[in-house]
């Protein structure tokens, strides 16, 4: 694997650097090879995210398909949060134990397996055989979502980090625009059972030879790490003894940081937003505009597309500004314009007005994912990104379910509108209770004190300047 130098040639270990005993830390390198493991990773991802959404987004069709009510398609798509709680702690536990390999061999794996399974639901009986496939496939997320900054981390360099987490969060965000974009092109709402189950049977057979592939990709390409690590906070934890590491310390650590926790309590109100949404969607505007389910989808597709460029957009911006906190505020405050923008514009009877306010409510909503990943990473450096994702997804999960079961009801007892202000409500809280999270960088901090180190090589015994990161 071709590489290149990252940090200057002849710049010191870590460890003596900072006048320590042992052997020299790994010499800090990039290897060229991360982008095809990021993408790979972006790639399965995709595919299970499409699996997450390919119900929900043509609800009203496989209801009458399957002959079951709208919360049982509902309880599809919350299959996935439901499982992802109990099963967090065994897989970050394994991504600690084990490493990224066996965690993508696992979640590549589920999602095929499936795929697979789901082809054996297309009769309207086999309702349970769907229901089946749809939980092995949300066993699969549970190995997936935790996954993006820990690969940035382990794989990129300090001015790359955030941008590669972005990327990493992108395939997942293009998987959801697929699921709205794609089903309802294949499936026609149609009374005909058996031209039904045709259909359906093609997005199906279509999605197991795609989750087949990327397996097998998986299998063949994937590695565990690269040769010399990244950068000097890698290396640092790269060069710590095993023995030192306790999970169930580092969990306990985590649940004691202050930061954290309510970064916590902030990333589930957003993204648990962001899952009643998308859940939620096709039932929205189908309520206010009949027969436009393609539309529906497409609006869907807009929150996606325009999130997935957020997402983008965020990552690159911390990496040249580092202005965690500053940047997590503000786009929280703007999901929050968003949300409300397009709930007093959703009943208007204009759909290219959805579009817009949709547009900016996806802008934000769904950009402000890497962010929580990777501030996270900061005011928990050095602990495992697995466990930190994982806690933070925890939390999504928990109050997406929430949200959704309680949108849904007030919608069907008092309207979507009073829905949707719900979610507005619980977005204002997340925008208050942000303002109190203090930027404090550690992951940042371990980078600059490895740069002061280098450049004044005569005071290196010496312990670093620590700069003021906090920006209040």
């Amino acid at each position: 694997v071709g590489m290149v130098l990252q940090e200057p040639v002849g710049a010191p270990s870590l460890s003596t650097a900072a006048g320590g005993v042992g052997d020299a830390v790994a010499e800090v390198r990039l290897s060229r090879l991360r982008w095809a493991v990021l993408l790979l990773f972006s790639s399965y991802s995709l595919c299970n995210a499409f699996q997450w959404i390919q119900y929900g987004s043509i609800s009203n069709v496989f209801v009458n398909f399957y002959d079951v009510s709208t919360f049982a398609i509902d309880w599809l798509s919350m299959s996935y949060m439901l499982i992802y709680i109990p099963l967090l702690f065994p897989v970050a536990w394994l991504l600690d134990k084990r490493g990224l390999r066996i965690i993508a061999l696992a979640g590549s794996a589920f999602n095929a397996m499936g795929a697979w399974v789901k082809l054996g639901s297309l009769k309207p009986h086999l309702f349970p055989v769907t229901v089946l496939g749809q939980v092995i496939c949300g066993l699969a997320q549970v190995f997936i979502l935790g996954m993006p900054s820990r690969i940035a981390s382990v794989w990129f360099g300090s001015h790359e980090v955030s941008t590669a987490c972005s990327i990493a969060v992108f395939g997942n965000q293009l998987g959801i625009a697929a699921g709205f974009l794609i089903p309802p092109v294949l499936i026609p709402n149609v009374d005909d059972v058996e031209k039904l189950a045709h259909h359906i049977s093609i997005m199906f057979f279509m999605t197991a030879g795609v989750a087949s592939a990327l397996f097998i990709l998986v299998i063949i390409v994937f590695k565990e790490k690269p040769p010399n690590p990244p950068s000097q906070a890698q290396a640092s934890i790269q060069s710590r003894p095993t023995a030192e590491y306790s999970y169930v310390q580092s969990i306990l650590r985590l649940l004691r940081n202050a930061n954290f926790l309510l970064l916590m309590v902030t990333y589930g109100l957003n993204v648990g937003c962001f899952y009643a949404l998308s859940t939620l969607l096709n039932r929205m505007v189908i309520h206010h505009y009949p027969g436009e389910e393609i539309n529906a989808g497409r609006i869907g597709l807009t929150i996606i597309l325009s999130g997935m460029v957020g997402a983008l957009i965020s990552g690159i911006w911390l990496d040249k500004t580092k202005t965690y906190k500053q940047t997590t505020l503000a786009v929280y405050l703007m999901s929050l314009v968003g949300m409300i923008a397009y709930t007093f514009t959703l009943s208007l009877g204009h759909l290219w007005v959805v579009f817009v306010t949709a547009g900016l409510l996806g802008f934000f909503m769904t950009g402000y994912l890497p962010l929580g990943f990777e501030f996270a990473a900061e005011l928990t450096y050095p602990e495992s990104e697995g466990t930190s994702s994982g806690l933070l997804n925890v939390s999504a999960q928990i109050f997406g379910i929430a949200f959704t079961i309680g949108q849904g009801q007030i919608m069907d007892h008092f309207g979507t509108m009073a829905g949707n202000l719900l979610l507005c409500s619980v977005l204002f809280l997340g925008t208050v209770i942000t303002v109190f999270i203090k930027a404090d960088l550690r992951r940042q901090q371990a980078n600059l004190e490895h740069e002061q180190t280098v450049s004044n090589p005569p005071l290196q015994s010496l312990p670093c300047s620590t700069p003021n990161l906090s920006p209040f």
